[in-house]
């Protein structure tokens, strides 16, 4: 009846999984280093889109 593909493939999950992972841990550390919640959520966007850019070029 559905025979459409999985929406990501695994090495994509795996890589925003990571990003995520890494982004919400910058996120918590700044708000918690002292930061407003919304530098956290800048500091958390960012450090998401570097990890996203950094995984995928290691991650093969």
């Amino acid at each position: 009846m559905n025979n459409q593909g999985p929406l990501l493939g695994q090495r994509a999950a795996v890589i925003f999984l990571l990003g995520a992972l890494v982004g919400l841990g910058a996120g918590v550390c700044t708000v918690l280093a002292g930061g407003s919640p919304a530098g956290g959520v800048l500091a958390g966007g960012a450090a998401f889109g570097a990890s996203v850019m950094f995984f995928h070029a290691i991650i093969d």
